[in-house]
This record gives C-alpha cells, structure tokens and sequence, in this order.
C-alpha cells in the first residue's frame, strides 16, 4: 500500500506548492443533427498521470479505497453497466467516462473550496472514495435522476485529507447535465444548462462572474470618434478585447463559455467533435507558467495530458495526449460488453509525437 499512498500524494501535492498545478476544462456541443458532445481536458504539470483507458465489463467486481492505510475495504460495487473510462494515476480512477447506457461521468479538481464528511470506520460499507466515485456512477446508473438518488445513500471522502476534493459533471441522454459539489460535507447539485465546467472557485460563482464580461461580443467593434480622431480596430476580434487569457480557473470558464457561445453549429457528430478538440486547443497549458522560473517538477511536453470528447449519441470516446496530438477513438457500440475482459492499458504505447516526413518526388 506504499505505493498507492505515494501515487496519491502526487494528486495531492497543490497544497504544497506555491501555485496551482491542477486544472480541468470542460465545455459541451451539439450539432445540428442533436449530437450532444462533451469535452474536457485534464492538466496537472506536477508529474506524468499515467493515464490509462479501462474497459469496464457488466458484473465486474470493485472496492472503495478507504483513509485506513490506503486499504481497498470500502463500499463495494458491482457495475450492471458496461463502460469505457479514462484513468489517472490508478486504474481505479477514472477521471472521464461513458457506459453504455449513454451516462457520462467526469471529475474536475475542486481545490480549496469543496470539502467531504469526515469518514467514520462505522460506514465504511456505504463509503467511496471521490475518485472513485465516477466508476460505481457509471457501472450502475443511466439517467441523472438516478444518479441524484443514489448519491443521497452513500458517503463520499478523501483517501488523503491532504488531497485536493473534487466535483463532477453529470450528463445524460436527455441533454441534460449536472454539477455536484460537496461542501461542508453537504451534497449540492447545479442543472448545468451552459455545459461548462472548470475548477474552482465553485459553480455558482463561475456563473454569477460572467456578467462581468457582459460587453463582450463575437466580431470587430464599430469604429468611433474621440473629438477630432477617428478610433479603429487594429484587427478583426476587437469585440472579445477584454476577454481575460490567464489560465486560472475563472479566466477559463470565461473563454470556454464565449468560445462555445459562439462557435458556428456543425452538421454532424465527427464535425463537432472535432470542432471541439479545435477550441480546446486554446486550454492547452504549457508546463512553465504555473510555477516560478527554473521550478519545473516534471519533464513532461505539456500540463495538459490528455483532452478527450464524449459523443453521447453514438457512444464513442475521443482522445488525444501531450504525447500524441493524433486523435484516437473508442467506440462502445463495438464491445460486448456482458463477455469483453476487463482491461486498463496506457493512452500512448509510445510516449513521443509522431513526426511524418514528406517525399518530395
């Protein structure tokens, strides 16, 4: 169990560093033909996550991880659903996810603002773990108001109370999606009609904080006459100046929601994912800026590790790492999943960008 605790110290190092090293961007799409798609990144400069995709068969068996000495003798739960997610860290820790009855699950770091119910021994066997939680939500839910029930019967804590708390977006086949956030070891749930999600601070200040940027606005500002000099735009998007471009939290959830806001809808679901993939790589975060100069922790190309897209409609999961840029797919409608193996395998076999030469003939 050496090993587990030290994983987990790793995602919870922010608290000792003199900045954020954690970050998450979700923003969500739909096309012309309904197709709803959410998107995300996942960032952490601090160290490599390991990131792995897991296959998740019907009937597969698993345990919550408990603050006791990192010990797998928590709640268990047996998934009645198939599902495909991707891992951070331990395979058991599925940050982003969609099962086959078209539920999508993600976690977002939620530092400093969120905070669980301490964990009593007593009910270790209604206990999960927060990064935990998305799996036993996908293995066994398929609407959201299913997964509001279930959670008003469980008991959510920390492995590590050094840990950085998390919260989670929640969607279904309906359109529908929602934010939960615990604090004060209180559940709270937000109907997210925007579909965008960052960190913290929490989802209804993110909210309120947009109505400072209400004189923003898609295109070019009209020229205007200051006395006796005519005021011009230097060049096309002057309408979107102000527009704040650091990477915390706030600053993004402004970009991604009038980045989403006004993207022109696409036809179909192939389009639109990619058009996601696009204004995300405006969230790309390099490896240098969230630390002072000469305090890089990891040689990693990139703080954002990998950025995925959810087609909710067509069960497919999108993804691409600081690895590899090309975009890689797992379709679910492909998978039995009442006979496929339960399997984890890393994101990239090869940890190094694929370059194509071209033959001038």
């Amino acid at each position: 169990m050496k090993k587990t605790t030290a994983l987990l110290m790793a995602l919870s190092a922010t608290i000792f560093l003199p900045s954020n090293a954690d970050a998450c961007t979700g923003i969500t799409l739909t096309a012309q033909d309904s197709t709803r798609i959410l998107a995300r990144t996942i960032e952490w400069g601090g160290s490599e996550l390991n990131s792995q995709y897991v296959i998740i068969p019907r009937g597969y068996k698993q345990r919550s991880y408990t603050p006791q000495g990192g010990a797998q003798d928590g709640m268990e739960f047996t998934a009645r659903y198939g599902y495909v997610g991707l891992a951070v860290e331990q395979k058991e820790f599925v940050a982003e996810g969609l099962n086959e009855a078209g539920l999508s699950a993600g976690l977002f770091y939620f530092p400093n603002y969120g905070r669980y119910e301490t964990y009593d021994p007593a009910l270790k066997s209604t206990s999960i773990a927060d990064l935990q939680l998305v799996s036993w939500i996908l293995g066994n839910f398929s609407t959201i108001d299913e997964v509001k029930q279930a959670l008003q019967t469980i008991h959510v804590v920390a492995i590590d109370p050094r840990a950085s708390t998390v919260h989670w977006r929640f969607a279904d086949t309906s359109g529908r999606q929602i934010v939960l956030e615990i604090v004060d070891g209180k559940v709270c749930f937000y109907e997210n009609n925007l579909g965008v999600l960052t960190n913290s601070p929490g989802f209804e200040w993110q909210m309120t904080n947009l109505n400072n940027y209400v004189n923003l606005y898609p295109g070019s500002a009209s020229p205007q006459q200051l006395g006796q000099t005519r005021l011009t735009s230097f060049g096309a998007g002057s309408g979107f100046l102000g527009i704040p471009g650091d990477v915390t939290p706030p600053s993004r959830f402004v970009r991604a929601a009038f980045y989403q806001s006004t993207a022109p809808q696409q036809p179909n679901a192939e389009s639109t994912v990619l058009q996601c993939f696009q204004i995300l790589n405006n969230f790309d975060i390099p490896v240098g800026v969230e630390f002072p100069a000469g305090q890089i922790p990891a040689d990693i190309p990139s703080a954002t590790q990998w950025t995925s897209a959810t087609d909710m409609t067509n069960r497919i999961i999108y993804y691409r790492t600081m690895y590899n840029s090309a975009i890689r797919s797992i379709d679910l409608k492909s998978i039995d999943f009442a006979t496929v193996k339960y399997r984890a395998v890393p994101l990239d076999k090869v940890k190094l960008q694929p370059v194509v030469p071209i033959t001038i003939e």
